[in-house]
Order: C-alpha cells, then structure tokens, then sequence
C-alpha cells in the first residue's frame, strides 16, 4: 500500500510538471502579428521612387505608435523603402526598439523571421506586399488593398489563424470627428 502510494505521487507530480511544462510552452508560443502598410507618403516630392512621409503620414505613424504603446512588442519588421522605414521607426523609438530590414521582394524570408520571433511583432509593409504577407502567414481570406488606403490594421493571430482588419485614424481625423 504505502509502495502504491508513493507510486501516485510520483505520477502526480510528474502529470503537474508535463502540464506546467505544457502550458508555458503554449503560451510562449502565443503571438500576435500586426501587419500595416505604410503611413501616407509624399507625393510631390523629388524622390518619386522612395518618397519620405508626409506631414500626414508623420501624423498616422505617431498614432500608430500610440496605439501599440501598451503593446510588448519582440520584433519591428518594415521593408528597405524610407515610407515603410520611416512609419516603423516612428514606433521603434517610442518603444526604445529598434527596426528589422526585410527586403520587400523576400516575403518567405520574412515569414521565417517572424516564425523565429517569440511574442507580439509587427510588420510594415506597401499596400502590394501585405496580402502576399497576410497569405504566407496562413491567412485564407483574400485581401486587396488601394493604392489610396493607409488606416488598416490587420491582426494575425496564428494560433487561431483568425485574421482582424481594422481601421485606425490620425489624432486629426479623429478630433474632426467630435
């Protein structure tokens, strides 16, 4: 009796260990990708090829940022262009982060970095490249973004593989709203 007794308590403690042990891994293996095309860019300015932000762009990537403050972000993706450099950027530095630079041409070896990043990341992208990001990752719903759209947030859970589109606005936009 006390052999099978002891016998229990082995297998008690070993079923709460696999269990802990489980479930630490579930949850370190819990993320969430956010995907956002660039901030507004320039339209006139003298480097048509890589434009910088505009004024409004400046604006949407400070929202942006305020938006994800609370969020611990691990990784801060953007392509090689000074629009997707600039709005990643604007977060990184109110995080105290820095910027991964992913050629915007290289969607599978960016889908395999963020599969290296544990946690939360997010990945600024063109308004061409997020569906082909969005689709690499696992989502199924097909996604066409205008060439005239800034204000989508896609969230990416892959757990779940649930895909949320969302719209934010400028602080601007907002307050002429009230």
């Amino acid at each position: 009796m006390v052999q099978l007794c002891a016998f229990i308590d082995v297998v008690r403690v070993v079923l709460i260990s696999l269990l802990v042990a489980l479930t630490a891994a579930v949850a370190s293996a819990q993320s969430t990708v956010f995907v956002v095309r660039h901030a507004e860019k320039e339209v006139n300015g003298s480097d048509s090829k890589d434009p910088a932000l505009s004024d409004a762009g400046r604006a949407r990537a400070a929202a942006l940022a305020q938006m994800l403050r609370d969020v611990p972000l691990s990784g801060i993706f953007a392509s090689e262009f000074r629009r997707t450099q600039q709005t990643a950027q604007t977060i990184a530095d109110a995080m105290g982060s820095k910027v991964t630079t992913v050629s915007a041409k290289e969607t599978e070896q960016l889908v395999k970095q963020l599969g290296a990043t544990r946690g939360h990341v997010l990945v600024v992208g063109h308004s061409n490249t997020l569906p082909e990001i969005l689709t690499a990752l696992g989502a199924t719903e097909r996604l066409r973004i205008d060439e005239t759209e800034y204000d989508n947030l896609f969230i990416w859970t892959p757990a779940t593989k649930q895909l949320l589109r969302l719209h934010y606005a400028t602080a601007a936009a907002n307050s002429q709203r009230d």
